[in-house]
Parts: structure tokens; sequence; C-alpha cells
């Protein structure tokens, strides 16, 4: 009965993913797996990914080594460029707007599956651990606000009644970074009667607050990207934020020794991935390359080949079914991941045509007083298409508040003139635009708003009409593109 339970798994599997019956019955049995999350960290800046400064001041020596062991996609988005919302959809399998949680720090309703309960009705231990607090919503709520989602099991005993081991107080800041492999073995140790284990565990860095050291960094030599203006102090910031960096390598490596001392390192699926982009200017909580594009290594011994690399879109919303495939479990209704599983096994695999994302309310001191700010857009191959639903809020940068060094020598620089036309439009224009549009292949900074050019006229209705039903299917309630559209058009703005 067993063996044909397995077969019958075999050939849905492989239905779904398009693998072979063959492919599928060579995969272990219930691998071990281990989901690694940085925090606020974009794709450019792991050695692997080519980042000239990761590169020749080694900042990223570790992480190195493991793309050298796994698979590199240079394409992965996350479903939004805010740590929450990130993070429950990667759980879910299914955009924030999906789940209702486009507030920053709103969980999702407790009735929504986490993959994480899937693996363990499916004989998985399931933990989470390190830097994790952004399932069950902000670290502090107003009182009764925390006890209504108490109630509601979105966080508290009923959230974390849902995981064997659930620790969310275990921070990887400043020297506690050395405590990484006693924080990791403590939780596997929990772990009994041979069952396979899933582990979720975050790291603070690079999150802001990483403090004055830059040693062996030295501003003046970085190479800045095309789209910030050269100042002392964008530099410090920059260095600073590399050293952070630096940090999260050395612990990351830490976790990597762990597991080969623990003799499980060839038997455990390791996934590591950027929650969203960085905390510098034009990354975090937009929705620009360097917001969502993150860094998204997997290594799967004698799985995965070593070094291999894929360009395939995948989003932050396919992590769920994939790890699912990997453990032969089932997703279920309301998922709209898909699963990456070929592209691991080095089959054909075109990835997802378009990715979706959001940015929605973020808490905090952040992004001004009320973090209010409300935008779309839709990544293709080529585009990326921007909708912000509130233009009159001109642009902020999250967790950079007015007494960041950089974002203080940058408006200093604007009221005093000193920036470039294109720099002054790109940080302070009010109101911004209602549609942006970039040629990713060609203008990979994002510099030039294509918006309303009739050569991309095109390009521009069908991303539109594309943002228009994902809005529908997800039940946004945002006015749609199109709408804005129809006013833009009779106000005589296109």
């Amino acid at each position: 009965m067993k063996n044909k339970l397995v077969l019958l798994w075999s050939l849905l599997l492989a239905g779904f993913t398009n693998l072979s019956v063959a492919d599928v019955s060579k995969l272990p049995a219930k691998p071990n797996i281990l989901l690694i999350l940085s925090d606020d960290h974009s794709v450019p800046h792991v050695g692997a990914y080519g980042n000239a400064n990761c590169q020749q001041l080694k900042i990223t020596p570790n992480l190195d080594a493991f793309a050298a062991e796994s698979i590199r996609f240079n394409r992965a988005y996350t479903s939004s460029p805010q740590c929450a919302p990130s993070r429950m959809s990667i759980f879910a399998g299914r955009s924030p707007i999906g789940l209702s949680s486009t507030r920053f720090g709103q969980p999702p309703a407790a009735e929504i599956p986490f993959f994480t309960d899937l693996l363990r009705k499916n004989g998985y231990w399931v933990g989470l651990d390190g830097r994790n607090h952004h399932l069950d919503g902000k670290n502090s709520e107003l009182p009764h606000v925390d006890a209504e989602m108490q109630a509601q099991g979105m966080r508290g005993p009923l959230f974390e009644g849902r995981f064997d081991h659930a620790n969310g107080g275990n921070p990887t800041k400043g020297a506690k970074l050395e405590k990484v492999p006693a924080m990791v073995g403590a939780a596997l140790d929990e772990v009994k009667d041979g069952k396979p284990f899933f582990l979720y565990f975050g790291f603070n860095q690079p999150h802001r607050n990483w403090g004055e050291d830059h040693e062996g960094i030295d501003p003046e030599k970085l190479t800045l990207p095309q789209d910030w203006p050269d100042l002392p102090e964008v530099r410090l910031d920059y260095a600073r934020y590399l050293a952070d960096v630096r940090d999260l390598d050395h612990g990351f490596g830490l976790l990597m020794t762990l597991l080969k001392d623990r003799g499980i390192d060839k038997n455990t699926i390791v996934i590591f991935m950027g929650d969203n982009g960085e905390s510098l200017l034009r990354g975090k909580g937009t929705l620009y390359g360097r917001g969502l594009h993150v860094p998204l290594l997997i290594r799967w011994p004698d799985q995965v080949k070593p070094g291999s690399t894929t360009d395939a879109l995948v989003s932050g919303v396919d992590l769920a079914p994939t790890i699912l495939a990997a453990a032969g479990v089932e997703t279920v209704k309301g998922m709209t991941g898909i699963s990456f599983l070929p592209a691991l096994l080095g089959k054909p695999f075109e990835g997802q045509d378009r990715i979706f994302a959001e940015r929605g309310w973020h808490s905090g001191p952040i992004t001004r007083s009320d973090g209010f700010d409300l935008s779309r857009s839709v990544i293709t191959r080529r585009y990326n298409f921007i909708y912000n639903a509130l233009p009159d809020r001109s642009y902020w940068p999250v967790d950079m508040d007015e007494k960041n060094i950089a974002w203080e020598a940058l408006t200093k620089a604007h009221q005093a003139g000193t920036l470039t036309k294109e720099q002054d439009a790109m940080y302070f224009q009010n109101p911004r635009p209602i549609f942006e549009l970039y040629d990713l292949e060609n203008d990979p900074f994002e510099l030039r708003n294509l918006s309303g050019q009739e050569s991309v006229k095109a390009v521009e209705k069908e991303l539109r009409n594309q943002l228009d039903c994902w809005m529908v299917r997800e039940g946004d309630s945002l006015p749609l593109p199109a709408e804005s559209a129809h006013g833009r058009r009779k106000s005589g703005n296109e």
C-alpha cells in the first residue's frame, strides 16, 4: 500500500512540475530543509553575483563558497519590499494582498495554511529560530491589538502551537552572532525519533542599526551604483552596510560549519535568500530592483548541480510549493506560487513570465510619520512597470530617517541645488509619476522612466492590464491602474 501511495504521488508531482516519474522517484524521501533569510539584502551584495565591492573586499567568502556548491537564481524577487509581508507570503505561498497582510505586521488569518503546517502533517519536525517575529506581527502592538491577534490565533500560544519549536526572541545582533551555532544546535537537539526537520533561521544582518564599524572598507574606494549621488556621507553609509553584510557572511559560515560537524550537511537542503531589498537609497520600501531583487542560493547535495545558475523568473511565493514538492507533499488550494523544483534538478524550467509585488503601510519612524504609501508593480524578463497609487507621496527611504547621514546629506544637496536634474527628480519629485516603466535590459539601474512614450505604448498597456487582472484576482482594494490611466487621459496628462 505504501509503495502504491509513493507511486501515486510521484505521478501527481510529475504532472504538476513537468518532471518525469523517473526524475521524481530518484529524489530522497523527506530531506531535511534549512531556510535561512538575511534581513534587507539585495542581490548585488553577494560576491557570487558579480558585485565588485564584495569581490574585491572579500565581503562574502562563505556565501561565495556556498554558491559554488549551489544553484544561483539570477532573477529572484520578493512579493514585497518590506520584511513582514514578504516573509508571510513566503510561508503561505501567496501574495500579501491575497493574505490581507498589506498593513505592515498584519499576520494572515490563522486558518490560512503555511507550508510548515503541511510539512508537519506529513511527519516533519518544524521550527522557527533567530529573527522570525515577522510571521506573527510586529514586536510590539497596542495592548488591545495584541489581545485581538492572540484571540484570532495570529500570534501568541495558538500561533506558536503550529510549530514544534518557536523561538522568536533569538536575535543575531552584535556579539550574539557568535552564538548562532548554539542557537541552531539547541533547536536541532529537539528533533526526535529520526524525524526529518524543517528549520527556518533568520539573521538580523544586514538590517539597519548596523553601527559605525567599517574596518578595512575605504568609503572612497567603493564603486557606487549609477543612481546614487556621489556624496561622502553616502559612501560612508554604504561602507557601514557592507561591514554588516560581512558580519552576516560570518554568521552564515558558522551555521554551515555546524551542519558539517553534525554530519547532516549532505542530507539537508539549504536555502539562502534575502527577505527583501536593502535599506539603502532606492532600496527597501520601493518597487525598484534594489527593493525586490534578492539573492537566492540553494544547495542540495546529489540533486543540485554545484555552481549552476538559472535566469528563470521566480518569486518568494514560489518557495512554498517548491519546498513542498521537494518533500513529496502536495500543495493546497489558495497557494498561487509555482514550484521551481525542475530548475533545482537541472531540468527545463521557464519560471514565471511575470512577477507581481506590492508596497503597503509600514509602521515606525520611517517613510514619513504616518508610514503610508501604496504602490504595485509587475516585473517581466525585460520590464518593470510600477503603479504609484498615491503620487503626492514623494520618495522617502525606508529605515533612513531625517538624522541618517546619507539622507541628510542628500536633502541638503537638494536644498542647495547641487544635485543633477535627474537626481533631483529621482529623489524629490512631487508629485511623482502615477506610472513608471523601465527597460531592465537597457537600463538596469532604472534611471529613465519610459511611461507615456509612444515607442513603448503597447508594452505599457499590456503590463497595466496584467496588473489590473492580478489585483482583481488577489482582491486588492486599490483603484485599478486602468482607472488611474483613464483619469490621466481625461486630464490631458497622457
